[in-house]
């Protein structure tokens, strides 16, 4: 790791002296030779996220970091899914292994365990859902990639605490296409491993004078990279806008349908030995391409009470079938720069899917904890273990694990709007004013645990244990109880208003300021729970202690208030190079969750229990651009107080704790072009952050966050007459971490490797081939988070990335 740090870090400071002494020399130098088109966007780029004025700002003028990446950028990348585009963003790290939805995704120096709280995600500046992260619900997985994406946005931090959402992390805006006098017609078909088989379509243009539209979408089906003997992802989305020009604006309405199963991946057995800084392959079983599911895992049973039996199809996974409606609207009125942005959600986001308990062990080892709990006076061995399907006597020696089946059902839906208007009161001075509202629901009905007992290899095979007392251990591979299995209706809505101001001090300075108050609102009504034997028979101990819901509901509700600030500069060294600072305080609202798990109202209302999380955060940047380099450099201090965690263990307990955080470090975005053609790319970033205020963890890293992550991405375009190919390839650098707050479970630093081509055939045909993780490199996300504690030496159970995966997709305009 020293030496990959070393490399990194001198690299920012070498380009940092070099950038900033150049600046001024450059000064309004026209445009060296050789510059193409793509440069001269990047230069050009306007963005919309986080600016006052909804038309936007130039990139490079903007007073705060933000990442973008255009369509193409995003092909290159080879994102598996919409959290892992969040790998092109310094200070972000995404754990997108479970597949296409359900990542956990870290935001420097947030405090944060799993799924994303610090992350929102937006559609054409509205967020798809307003909230977040809910239990079993993060934002990416409510949102598909495809090729209606013009490009997407990555805010951090800045004025993000005002606009919107008021997200203090990173907001991840994607931007449709929208139709324009050229029109754009396309048919790509992709394949690749996994029996991949994805076809995508999209047709955009003018409608009639002033109206223009659009239309498209995908549909694919895929055993993925961990091949679960069904289809990991088996679905489609249609997308469509259409757009009217306005005299000094325009109006665009949208709609986009998703409906798709997408199998969701947790951990699976390795060998973990010195502490957990070497982790090694399970005999018997590929860490990146195997999974426990199986054909005969796939459809399951849940014991629910006395007479209830639910179906469940783990091909379901972590799917989706929603819609949302969007209109947003921007006009000049009177000398007024108005913009209205409203949208509207609803859909199932369900959880069907495995999540791995205890490390695994062998079936002798598990026959004899079985007769030490339920037959005492036996021999350890007293019993038999044989398999479900086909039946015959496992071998004594046969590793085994326990995983459960879970079921989450969640109808999420949603409305939100938000109204600015702008003016320049006088020269160089705008004001901005507006308001943000958002009314939101949620009806959830869980069944956790259920947890069965297979063999620990790929495609795993169901096991029964029964003791010569009479004692059924494990029935259909059934080992243990639903042992959570709330229902609960939430709802809730905020109110937001909000005024920044912009002086343009002169032609160089410019300053800024904002200042935000809002109230949420939030009520529910969860279910009591009462435990009890389904089927009255002591002797079948899997399902002696069944939570079930009772028909008794408590009523909870909730009122909080916060305020937000941030105020910044930008100093212009030359038209296409800038310094800024920016500052902001933030806050992050509590979630349903938190209401559930406080239990009761006095619980709910103890402000030490269960706080309203604040953020402050300070920042510090150059920004330059020309043909041959450019650089976004930003260092930044985040100091975070009052969030809330919860844990929830392999046997339904959950653990609760409040912390805040410190961390500080710098996030780089570089790009050389020495000679036509070539471009050369490093991005990412160092920080160091720890916990603060809870005395059992202060000082130790904050989890699940390398110190040093980076990707050099080197590409070169070879004209052939009126062809072009493009080569382009990406090495990626993830430092340790920590899996847990108590800093006892490491997970170690890994590197990838990924390559592509793409082969441009005149104006109508494009071939891309693209490879990621070309040397199958092990490298874990997540280590099991079901338990406490150090990462044990031997057999445990954790989630690597996915082994290598190479793609082809032929592209037609027509």
């Amino acid at each position: 790791m020293k030496q990959s740090k070393q490399f990194a870090l001198s690299t920012v400071a070498l380009a940092v002296l070099t950038l900033v002494g150049q600046a001024q020399a450059a000064g309004q130098a026209a445009p060296q030779e050789g510059t193409n088109a793509t440069v001269t966007q990047e230069i050009q780029q306007v963005v919309v996220t986080g600016t006052a004025s909804a038309s936007g700002t130039r990139k490079i003028d903007t007073a705060f970091s933000i990442t973008t990446a255009t369509e193409e950028q995003l092909k290159s990348a080879s994102p598996s899914s919409t959290a892992d585009v969040l790998k092109l963003v310094p200070g972000v790290y995404a754990e997108a292994t479970g597949g296409q939805s359900g990542a956990n995704v870290e935001v420097r120096g947030f405090p944060s365990g799993s799924d994303s709280p610090f992350v929102s995600v937006q559609l054409n500046g509205n967020p798809v859902y307003p909230v977040p992260v809910l239990s079993f619900f993060e934002g990416t997985s409510a949102f598909r990639l495809d090729d209606t994406i013009e490009r997407v946005e990555v805010l951090r931090g800045g004025p993000s605490t005002i606009y919107s959402v008021g997200q203090p992390g990173a907001t991840m805006n994607f931007i449709l296409k929208k139709g324009d006098d050229v029109p754009e017609r396309t048919i790509r078909l992709t394949t690749g491993t996994g029996n991949l088989r994805r076809g995508d379509v999209f047709l955009g243009g003018k409608l009639a004078e002033g109206w223009y539209g659009t239309i498209g979408g995908f549909y694919r089906k895929t055993d993925g990279v961990r091949d679960a003997q069904f289809p990991a992802d088996d679905g489609g989305q249609l997308t469509a806008t259409i757009t009217r020009k306005l005299d000094g604006g325009e109006i665009t309405a949208y709609v986009r349908a998703t409906d798709e199963k997408n199998a969701f991946y947790t951990g699976v057995p390795l060998i973990s030995s010195n502490e957990g800084r070497t982790i090694t392959e399970f005999p018997g079983f590929d860490p990146l391409t195997g999974t426990l599911m199986s054909n005969e895992l796939r459809h399951f049973t849940l014991d629910a009470a006395p007479g209830k039996t639910l179906e469940r199809d783990l091909a379901d996974g972590r799917g989706m079938k929603a819609a949302v409606w969007g209109v947003n609207y921007e006009q000049k009125v009177a000398g007024w720069d108005v913009s209205n942005k409203a949208n509207y959600f609803d859909g199932d986001l369900n959880t069907i899917a495995m999540f791995t308990g205890n490390n695994p062990l062998t079936a002798a080892a598990y026959l004899a904890a079985a007769n030490a709990s339920y037959n005492p006076t036996a021999a350890a061995t007293s019993g038999s273990i044989t398999y479900v399907n086909g039946g015959g006597a496992v071998d004594p020696n046969q590793q085994v694990v326990q995983a459960g089946l879970w079921s989450v059902e969640k109808k999420l839906t949603s409305f939100t709007d938000e109204l600015r208007v702008s003016r320049e009161v006088f020269p160089g001075h705008t004001l901005t004013a507006g308001g943000y509202y958002a009314n939101y629901k949620s009806d959830d009905e869980w069944y956790l645990g259920n947890s069965h007992l297979m063999t620990a290899t790929p495609n795993a095979r169901l096991i029964d244990v029964g003791l010569t007392n009479g004692t059924v251990v494990s029935r259909n591979g059934v080992d243990g109880p639903v042992n959570y299995a709330p229902q609960a209706r939430y709802k809730g809505h905020n109110l937001a208003l909000f005024i920044a101001d912009e002086w343009k001090i002169s032609d160089a300075l410019r300053v800024d300021a904002g200042f935000r108050r809002e109230k949420q609102s939030l009520k529910a009504s969860i279910s009591g729970l009462a435990t009890g034997d389904t089927d009255n028979n002591p002797l079948t101990v899997y399902n002696n202690s069944t939570s079930m819901a009772t028909s008794s509901f408590s009523p909870l509700e909730r009122d909080d208030s916060a305020s937000s600030f941030t105020a910044g500069g930008i100093y212009k060294l030359t038209r296409d190079s800038s310094v800024f600072v920016r500052a902001n305080t933030g806050h992050t609202f509590i979630y349903f969750d938190d209401m559930r798990n406080a239990g009761s109202q006095a619980v709910l209302n103890d402000r030490n229990r269960i706080p309203t999380p604040k953020v402050t955060q300070y920042e510090a940047g150059f920004k330059t651009a020309n043909s041959l380099y450019s650089a976004y450099i930003n260092a930044f201090f985040t100091d975070f107080s009052g969030i809330s965690f919860q844990q929830l263990l392999a046997n339904g307990n959950v653990l609760y704790s409040v912390s805040g955080s410190r961390g500080h470090g710098v996030e780089f975005e570089l790009a050389l072009r020495p000679i036509k053609n070539l471009q050369l790319s490093l991005s990412g970033d160092y920080q160091k952050s720890e916990y603060k205020d809870n005395p059992t963890i202060a000082g130790n890293e904050v989890q699940r966050q390398p110190n040093l992550q980076f990707r050099f991405s080197p590409s070169y375009r070879i004209p052939l007459g009126d062809n072009n190919l493009k080569l382009y390839g990406t090495y990626t650098y993830i430092g340790d971490r920590w899996a847990d707050q108590e800093n006892r479970s490491y997970l170690p630093s890994y590197k990838t490797l990924d390559l592509g081509a793409l082969f441009s055939i005149g104006d109508k045909w494009e071939v891309r081939v693209s490879a990621t993780n070309l040397t199958d490199e092990l490298g874990l996300t997540e280590g099991n988070s079901r338990l406490t504690g150090a990462q044990a030496s031997g057999p445990i159970n954790a989630r690597p990335i996915f082994g290598r995966a190479v793609e082809a997709s032929l592209l037609y305009r027509f």
